[in-house]
């Protein structure tokens, strides 16, 4: 996850402009509103704003992080970093 995080600090605006800030912020909406599942069962996740292209890593860097200290389950883990290692190739960085 850092290094997904790291590589889009590093992209050209060029490509974030081509959609890997869009693909970022998906993920971090996703592993955010898995987070919020388990630490409060049953409400309803609130959506993680769009911060805007510049703030898509710092987004999915504290999304991550959140989810890492709420998983307990090792299938749960693995699934969380599939979910980041297929975001990081279509984001194509």
């Amino acid at each position: 996850m850092d290094d997904f995080a790291d590589r889009l600090r590093a992209a050209p605006q060029s490509r974030l402009q081509r959609g890997a800030a869009a693909e970022a912020l998906e993920l971090a909406r996703e592993l955010a509103r898995r987070a919020q599942l388990v630490e409060e069962p049953g409400a309803e996740p609130r959506e993680m704003p769009d911060a805007g292209m510049f703030a898509a890593a710092d987004q999915i860097a504290v999304a991550a992080h959140d989810l890492a200290l709420v998983l307990t389950d090792e299938g749960q883990v693995e699934e969380a970093v599939r979910l980041v290692e297929e975001a990081r190739k279509r984001a194509g960085v």
